[in-house]
């Protein structure tokens, strides 16, 4: 593995718990030697994260699309940015330079990227692990959805497992087998 995609969200949120995770995630990263794929956004823990990893002397590559260039203050000091025409471009060229995807604490974004990949991952359309950082249980409640999805027979047990989630970067890392 080289790269992990990261999808967080563009604002720090309430808990401090969430910068401090997106740095923990940032260094982690750098220990393990993996690159870092991202929304290519400067500002909330998205921008907490390219700004750990950089100073930590990893890679960043981020990817944004034009029409976001302004609004989530493109982030020019990373090793790689990248302006695509559309939000569909950005989540394709995100995965082709991924090897696997975290999601940090964010928003409607953060979701709708995390539940894309899981969704790729249960139609075989890519077999890279998924994974979730449950900082500050900011998560609980998406994976009790989840299982009462399971529960209802609306998402199949082999599916539910295809989603991993730890406390810490560095738990999920592992878990990755990283």
């Amino acid at each position: 593995m080289g790269r992990i995609c990261v999808f967080c969200g563009s604002s720090t949120g309430v808990s401090t718990g969430y910068s401090a995770a997106a740095a923990d995630m940032g260094r982690a990263l750098v220990r393990r030697g993996l690159g870092l794929v991202y929304g290519g956004g400067s500002v909330g823990i998205m921008g907490v994260l390219a700004d750990t990893v950089m100073a930590e002397g990893g890679e960043v590559i981020g990817v944004i699309p034009k029409d976001l260039l302004a609004r989530e203050i493109g982030k020019l000091d990373i090793t790689d940015l990248r302006v695509v025409e559309s939000m569909h471009q950005r989540k394709q060229l995100m995965s082709d330079l991924s090897d696997g995807f975290i999601a940090l604490p964010g928003g409607m974004g953060t979701f709708e990227e995390l539940c894309e990949v899981l969704t790729w991952a249960q139609l075989d359309i890519h077999d890279k692990p998924v994974g979730l950082v449950n900082a500050s249980d900011y998560y609980r409640p998406l994976l009790a959805l989840f299982d009462h999805a399971v529960t209802e027979g609306f998402i199949a047990p082999t599916h539910r497992m295809l989603l991993q989630s730890a406390a810490t970067p560095d738990e999920l890392l592992d878990a990755f087998g990283l």
